[in-house]
């Protein structure tokens, strides 16, 4: 355990009785992140001339599909 790498996220919990807040595992086996190839780009309809706006849209996605790969630490009372 001591050989791999420690991260921290924000979004994790903070540390408290009967809350998720460490988690330790594998995560490039558990985890799968999908990006669309391409990028859309649309025209602002609802600017005024002489002003143009453009949005850029690029879909991607994940899901985590080896759960075993992962333990989550949850802490007592």
């Amino acid at each position: 355990m001591m050989k791999d790498p420690i991260l921290e996220a924000e979004d994790m919990a903070a540390k408290a009785a009967n809350r998720l807040s460490s988690a330790f595992g594998d995560f490039r086996r558990a985890c799968l992140i999908v990006d669309r190839i391409g990028t859309r780009v649309i025209r602002d309809p609802f600017r005024n001339v002489p002003y143009v706006g453009f949005y850029t849209v690029m879909r991607s996605g994940g899901a985590l599909f080896h759960f075993e790969a992962i333990k989550v630490l949850k802490f007592a009372a």
